[in-house]
């Protein structure tokens, strides 16, 4: 009941935020009242069942517990009107998919870019605050002082539900999309748990990438985006085995790859590609295609996969991608220059303590011969992962080196 709990508020929940926002405003109460009726479903449901309408079922429990807050909040200059505007027995009306609302809403262009997507990560990705840190390699301190600041301006700046226009959606598409890229991210390689992979946060990833692609079917990052994630989900049942366990890109049977996605993610890059301005996104999308192309892990054309990431990191200069392009540099040049690339990585405070750094470091130094060093990166990126899965994974490499 746990997992289908948080498969349904992880599904419902920007639906239920953008229904109550929708209908009363104040975005930071509408969230701490959504917040409150996953706690009261966690109750409820275990023993009562999942309801038969689990939106409703929260819309109204969140009703509730606002109007609950706003007449008890003496404070506020607006609370006989807010009052008598809401009936605790009336909830919204369902309406529409609010979803896309919600993410263009967090992208208000009061807020820092940073704060832009820490916000629409919450709300719409549904995940913690140390999820979000993880993704965006900070305190989770820093990254709980940002999520609240952000709901502060948009209280200031009087930012409703559904006032974004076409003429807006430009303005804020660059927050939206990097949002739905790391709450994909999240989806297929979760930062912690028991499971490698959350489809459910995957699918809405890729439904909400799909409806921005149809309202801006010219913006090519966007299509870039789009065909990113679906040439990367098109490898999503070969990556795990019968045991939920990690199967590295050289290992996965790629009969079990779902080709119609590929076909289909090929298409919107060689689309997206000669459309305008190449980037990063398309970039991304264009690796991965090369990957989803090749027969055989064998077949793969590393070199090219190099160049792309070589322009990537032109293009969007970052460790993820230092540590990715790292890995095809090691495949077409060999592992020493590889190693060269992470080492000033090594010096860095805050990526020291990043486990894909060592499990990187790990595979470069076993293809070196150095498999002392490789065995202790190994384990110590295991030590560093908060995903099991991941940790399984690690610590069956450094076993096998110490054999």
């Amino acid at each position: 009941m746990d997992r289908e709990l948080e498969d349904v508020w992880r599904r419902e929940s920007p639906h239920v935020l953008g229904a109550l926002v929708r209908r009363y405003g104040h975005f930071d109460a509408c969230e701490d009242a959504v917040q409150e009726a996953l706690l009261s479903a966690a109750v409820h449901w275990p023993s009562e069942g999942l309801p038969a309408n689990p939106r409703g079922w929260l819309i109204r429990a969140a009703s509730r517990r606002l109007v609950d807050a706003l007449r008890s909040d003496r404070a506020r200059s607006d609370r006989e009107t807010a009052a008598s505007l809401l009936d605790p027995e009336q909830a919204p009306v369902l309406g529409g998919d609010d979803s896309l609302q919600v993410l263009l809403l967090c992208c208000h262009p009061s807020l820092t870019p940073a704060s832009q997507v820490a916000l629409t990560l919450r709300a719409v990705g549904g995940l913690t605050t140390e999820q979000i840190a993880a993704a965006f390699l900070v305190p989770v301190a820093t990254t709980g002082q940002r999520i609240s600041r952000a709901k502060a301006r948009l209280a200031a700046a009087g930012a409703r539900l559904g006032d974004v226009t076409r003429a807006d959606l430009p303005s804020r598409v660059e927050s939206a999309r990097q949002a739905l890229y790391l709450i994909f991210n999240e989806g297929y390689a979760a930062t912690g748990g028991a499971d490698l992979l959350d489809v459910s946060l995957t699918t809405e990833a890729i439904r909400l990438a799909r409806e921005l692609h149809r309202r801006l079917p010219s913006d090519s990052e966007t299509a870039g985006l789009l065909a990113l994630m679906l040439l990367t989900e098109a490898r999503r049942a070969a990556r795990t085995d019968a045991r939920g366990d990690l199967v590295p890109l050289a290992d996965q049977d790629r009969s079990r790859w779902d080709r119609s996605l590929i076909a289909e993610g090929v298409r919107l890059v060689e689309a997206a590609l000669p459309s305008g301005p190449v980037g990063p996104f398309q970039l991304q999308a264009a690796i991965a295609a090369v990957h989803g192309e090749a027969a055989a892990y064998a077949d793969t054309d590393w070199p090219q996969i190099a160049e792309l990431y070589r322009m990537l990191e032109a293009a969007a200069p970052g460790p993820v991608v230092t540590m990715n392009r790292a890995v095809a540099v090691a495949m077409s040049e060999g592992p020493d220059a590889a190693l060269a690339m992470l080492d000033p990585l090594l010096r860095e405070p805050a990526l020291v303590r990043v486990h894909r750094l060592h499990a990187i470091r790990a595979h470069l130094l076993e293809q070196a011969g150095r498999f002392a060093e490789a065995r202790n990166a190994f384990g110590e990126a295991a030590r560093l992962a908060t995903s099991t899965p991941e940790q399984r994974y690690l610590l069956r490499k450094a076993a096998a080196i110490a054999e």
